[in-house]
């Protein structure tokens, strides 16, 4: 097939207008009518369904259509990757991390690194599923434990520890608990025992979470989590670093807290070389120390 109708047909497919496709193109309407109907002559098959509102992919031109994103994604990584190679830091790089981490303390931190390098893209994905990295469908992945994958570059960047923490307000209106026993009597907030983020501290939460407490929310991120606590609704069950972005909190029981998650860093071997994750693994890096001189997580 000719590379320049794929193109052409490309930009047809995600405008879905011959007209400003034409325009991105800098091509007339006319010329741009020409190619897609050379391309649609050679396959023998339409592409498009015409129609006053625009065009609308057929089966076959959705087929095309996804082969041609393929392609489009894949020039432009190796754009990036080829411009990545040289002294500039361009291109998009996917960042992928838990939902909590990556609200509660990477993105709030991200406006110092655009500062550093504007031209920089970054996609974040935050999901509590493990991307396959190997595979590209993400660059980098900050997890709470060692990534199992094959392949990878992965750095330790620090240790976290499942705390107790309610709001003044909240304190205000109960008195502080004294030990576990006293936490019978207070509502707590906490994800759930199932969930995939609660499993380093599982055995420090069960007892906490045995039924014997007066009252208990569970909420599936830890964002949901501090939003609770921080309006007085109960005692939250939150990682040691939200402290250095809210510390207003206070601890409760500071005698207790889970045993250490590990926190990794983890990228493809295959970008060990690259700029762009060596910028971004560096910041995290500095974003850690200044943490650990203001607040020791």
């Amino acid at each position: 097939m000719d590379w320049d109708k794929l193109r052409i047909f490309h930009s047809v497919a995600d405008a879905g207008s011959l007209t400003h496709a034409g325009e991105s193109l800098h091509l007339s309407q006319s010329a741009v009518s020409r190619q897609i109907r050379a391309l649609e002559e050679s396959l023998g098959v339409t592409l498009f369904h015409r129609h006053a509102r625009g065009l609308i992919l057929t089966e076959q031109g959705e087929l095309l259509f996804d082969a041609t994103s393929d392609m489009s994604k894949k020039l432009d990584n190796a754009e990036a990757r080829i411009r990545d190679s040289e002294d500039e830091v361009y291109g998009e790089l996917k960042v992928t991390t838990t939902v909590g981490f990556g609200t509660l303390w990477l993105a709030p931190r991200m406006g110092r690194l655009y500062d550093q390098y504007p031209d920089l893209k970054i996609d974040l994905l935050l999901e509590e599923r493990v991307i396959d990295l190997p595979m590209r469908e993400a660059d980098v992945a900050i997890r709470m434990k060692e990534p199992s994958q094959a392949d990878l570059v992965r750095r330790r960047l620090m240790d976290v520890n499942m705390r107790l923490y309610a709001s003044d307000t909240y304190l205000e209106k109960l008195s502080m608990p004294k030990d576990f026993e006293d936490l019978r009597n207070h509502r707590i907030i906490s994800q759930s025992l199932n969930s995939q983020q609660v499993s380093a501290s599982l055995n420090w939460m069960r007892p906490l979470l045995s039924g014997e407490h007066n009252s208990h929310l569970t909420v599936n991120n830890y964002f949901g989590v501090l939003q609770a606590v921080l309006f007085g609704v109960g005692i939250g069950v939150l990682p040691s670093y939200v402290t250095v972005d809210f510390p207003q909190l206070i601890r409760v029981l500071p005698d207790e807290e889970s045993s250490q998650v590990p926190v990794y860093l983890a990228y493809p071997e295959e970008l060990r070389h690259s700029k762009r994750v060596a910028v971004f693994r560096d910041f995290v890096l500095e974003e850690i120390k200044a943490d650990k001189k203001l607040s020791q997580f």
